[in-house]
């Protein structure tokens, strides 16, 4: 009885060691001269492979291992390196953390508001944003409550027709709001480092808890200006370096009807120096006259004559002082001072404290003294 079963498959060395014999043949003769050598290999794929060398045909190469199948739902697991949040290796040094998209995008938006005055004003060639992006200007804030120990029922004015005879009926706690926005529409002019800006703030104070007035707002006060920005940076002394100057033309005014019409218009130089996570702005100014009827002579006299802003970062907390004086002595030495603080709540919310005592809160009381509290939350601070 004829055994027709295959001879057992030959050891995988005795596979590779008749593959060597047969490729060595396969160079030395010519084409069909190994066949007779290929038919002593036991194993099939070992065996086409001697035939097709013997043949003078090539080999076509193992195929690759297959890939790791892909999970339920059909998505491809990530390979090692290309998760979110992994560190990537580096030439010569330990791993780089990798931020993932949520923490680069907060990041992205806080360079955007600018956390120094370089980031801030775009004063280096490294913060040019380009222009017509909206950027914060001054505080943006929503007190809704602000207690004053004043409240100005009859406002004054020297001006013929521009004083209150009767009282207004004003409660002392009210809310406050401000915006501040300016963008760039001229980027290094004429190849310098100064750009033009423009910038617009509003503030409103509203009796929001007067029903007996039907909750009126008590004063709104527009503000837009346009100033060009050189910045550099020149060390000073005790770590101190001059950041950025500049010169610009300011209008403020609460757009109402006599007698409680306030406006005027200044020309206002700015200078900006840090040291560390102190800053401090410098901000003279010298008003325009009126050419016709001045609604509030003497402002300057009471609001003063510029102002000084001093900032401090402590981590996510931001503390400010802002100083203004009408550089004159005796009973006209006046002006105002206010504390801001800021401190983290939730995301880029922020909540504001702010203090004011002086003259001048709004244009409606620039001749009238008072001392308001205020909270709520703030969007953006000086810096």
């Amino acid at each position: 009885m004829t055994d027709d079963r295959r001879p057992a498959a030959a050891p995988r060395t005795t596979t590779f060691a008749c593959l060597a014999l047969c490729a060595v043949a396969a160079s030395a003769q010519p084409a069909g001269s190994g066949a007779a050598a290929c038919a002593a290999i036991a194993d099939d794929r070992a065996r086409l492979e001697c035939y097709d060398r013997a043949a003078g045909r090539g080999v076509a190469p193992a195929a690759a291992p297959a890939a790791p199948a892909a999970p339920m739902g059909g998505s491809t697991p990530p390979s090692p390196g290309t998760m979110p949040g992994a560190p990537l290796p580096t030439a010569d040094g330990p791993p780089l953390p990798v931020l993932d998209d949520r923490a680069k995008l907060a990041r992205d938006e806080r360079r955007a508001l600018g956390s120094t005055l370089g980031e801030r004003w775009e004063l280096d060639p490294g913060n040019k944003q380009g222009r017509f992006l909206l950027r914060p200007y001054k505080p943006m804030y929503v007190l809704p409550i602000r207690w004053t120990d004043s409240p100005n029922q009859t406002p004054t004015s020297p001006s013929e027709g521009r004083s209150v005879a009767e009282g207004q009926g004003l409660q002392d706690i009210e809310a406050v709001f401000q915006i501040s926005l300016k963008s760039k529409v001229w980027e290094t002019i004429g190849g310098s480092n100064v750009d033009l800006w423009v910038a617009y703030t509003q503030q409103s104070f509203w009796q929001v808890y007067n029903a007996s007035l039907s909750r009126p707002f008590r004063e709104t006060n527009y503000e837009p200006e346009v100033f060009a920005i050189w910045g550099f940076d020149q060390p000073l002394f005790l770590g101190w370096r001059a950041r950025f100057m500049g010169l610009g033309i300011n209008h403020q005014s609460n757009g109402r009807a006599e007698p409680l019409s306030r406006s005027w218009n200044r020309v206002i130089a700015q200078f900006g120096f840090e040291n560390g996570d102190w800053s401090l702005q410098a901000r003279p100014w010298w008003r325009i006259k009126e050419q016709n009827d001045d609604d509030n002579p003497f402002i300057e006299r009471y609001v003063g004559q510029g102002e000084l802003i001093l900032t401090r970062k402590v981590g996510a907390h931001i503390a400010s002082l802002q100083v203004r004086h009408s550089l004159r002595g005796g009973d006209e030495s006046r002006g105002s001072a206010q504390l801001g603080w800021s401190f983290p709540v939730s995301s880029f919310l922020k909540g504001y404290l702010k203090v004011f005592s002086g003259y001048g809160e709004s244009l409606i009381d620039y001749n009238h003294r008072q001392t308001t509290i205020g909270f709520g939350v703030s969007l953006a601070d000086w810096l």
